[in-house]
């Protein structure tokens, strides 16, 4: 698996994200590789690049019964824009939240428990069967994701990063191109957008993850950190 990773990275390392994941689809992982997203801030650019490969490839969609109205409608509308042919939505069992979460209030008294039951559990189920899943992270969001390489095994599969080097500047200039529809909740302050209870506005864009779980040194939802 070491040896392979670090082809891959060698091979990804400097490309275009267009071509990493044409190379990911079609010769690495032909038939097993889905892409998550949250279908949030900056969402449309990886769902975008993807149809422009195949808009058959699996998209999951984490809907933690948390989530902004806006949201599930923006994912409707890339879904319905892009063609994506294949979006499953997963989320937490309803046994599993009567047992765990009762009230709905886990997210205060303990985000990284919600985190798990919500998004972790749910996405864990829906890769089986996969060998690799894409994600839309960027180096430059948090000291955490700085030294991220463009494919990463995480345990179980391997993990791709097609975006890894793009910056702010880069994002902004996709979505011009490309004439990409925004999220509803950006102009409204919201850059990084997650689930309602953890999500707040940001005074600039350049701190759009300090809307996420603001006031807490959490700055991730669990399914991006190293299993122990």
């Amino acid at each position: 698996m070491e040896d392979r990773l670090g082809a891959l990275n060698a091979l990804y390392e400097g490309r275009s994200a267009a071509a990493i994941i044409d190379h990911a689809v079609h010769e690495a992982f032909p038939g097993r590789i889905a892409f998550v997203s949250s279908f949030g801030a900056e969402s449309a650019v990886l769902l975008h690049l993807m149809a422009s490969v195949d808009p058959s490839i699996p998209v999951l969609f984490l809907d933690t019964n948390k989530l902004f109205g806006e949201t599930v409608r923006y994912r409707s509308r890339l879904q319905h824009q892009f063609g994506l042919e294949d979006v499953r939505v997963i989320g937490p069992r309803k046994a599993d939240l009567e047992r765990e979460d009762p009230q709905g209030t886990l997210s205060m008294r303990d985000p990284d428990e919600c985190c798990r039951l919500r998004k972790g559990e749910p996405l864990t189920r829906a890769l089986t069967g996969f060998d690799c899943w894409a994600t839309g992270r960027k180096r430059h969001q948090t000291d955490f994701r700085k030294d991220m390489d463009v494919i990463e095994h995480d345990g179980d599969a391997y993990k791709l990063n097609p975006l890894a080097a793009w910056t702010r500047a880069d994002i902004k200039e996709y979505f011009s191109a490309h004439k990409l529809p925004e999220h509803p909740l950006v102009r409204q302050g919201y850059f990084s957008i997650g689930c309602m209870p953890c999500t707040s506005k940001v005074e600039s864009e350049n701190d759009a993850r300090a809307g996420r779980w603001a006031g807490q040194a959490k700055t991730e939802c669990g399914i991006h950190t190293p299993k122990k």
